[in-house]
């Protein structure tokens, strides 16, 4: 059985304040679950209508799927909701390629890009101040598990770029090529916000301009969805350094 200030507690969390406050986060169904508490994740509370959840006995609190459905940020919630620590950032590893995003706020797109750069073998995201929070249950959600193999870190990204020797790419409309880009060994890649892109301020830090071309007759789409563009920008590289 659930309590009546855990139930309050679970759905404050759902409110960044709320998740800084209690520095705490919220991910739902097993498999998620699963995967973060083998990794680094602090496993606080597990609340779920299966009994056998990942082994874990001292913090599982069996409930009912009506009980499941009050604290569930889900239309169709999925077993089971646990309550984790959320960690400390790692130290940045500035020896590879690292993916930057500026102001994405879609949950959603940051949570498939969080999968993209575990897929593709990206260590660190770092995240303009003004990013979604990584710990938003929709990213947490969408990231599948990959939220624990990914360092990600919100900062000053501006002056993390002026204060960094690394080439910094940025993807532009008008940008060179990244069919015909060189593999890109260390370094930035910057990706701006669904709607205005890379803001002016961080235009001006950018060394290299890439785009991805348009094919086909008509060239009327005016952009892709960030987390696509991710996809593609990071597929090509990867293609390339297999093939070096």
């Amino acid at each position: 059985m659930i309590s009546n200030s855990q139930i309050k507690i679970i759905k404050s969390l759902r409110q960044k304040k709320f998740r800084v406050l209690h520095n705490q986060f919220i991910a739902e169904g097993d498999k998620t679950i699963i995967e973060l508490i083998k990794s680094n994740y602090k496993l606080c509370n597990l609340f779920s209508v299966n009994p056998k959840v990942g082994g874990v006995t001292n913090e599982l609190t069996q409930i009912t799927p009506i009980e499941l459905k009050k604290i569930s940020n889900l239309s169709n919630p999925k077993d089971s909701i646990a309550v984790f620590e959320i960690p400390q950032a790692n130290i940045i590893d500035y020896s590879s390629v690292i993916i930057g995003l500026d102001n994405i706020s879609d949950p959603g797109n940051l949570g498939t890009i969080i999968r993209l750069c575990d897929w593709f073998g990206i260590q660190d995201l770092i995240c303009s101040l003004d990013t979604v929070d990584c710990y938003n249950p929709k990213v947490v959600q969408a990231s599948m598990g990959s939220l624990s193999r990914v360092n990600i870190s919100y900062i000053n990204l501006e002056s993390v770029i002026k204060n960094n020797k690394l080439p910094v790419y940025g993807t532009y409309m008008d940008g060179e090529s990244v069919y015909k880009k060189a593999l890109i060994e260390k370094g930035i890649i910057l990706f701006g916000n669904e709607a205005n892109g890379i803001s002016l301020e961080l235009s001006k830090c950018i060394n290299h301009k890439i785009s991805i071309p348009r094919f086909g007759d008509l060239q009327k789409t005016e952009s892709l969805n960030v987390a696509n563009t991710v996809a593609i920008v990071l597929s090509d590289n990867s293609r390339k350094s297999i093939e070096r």
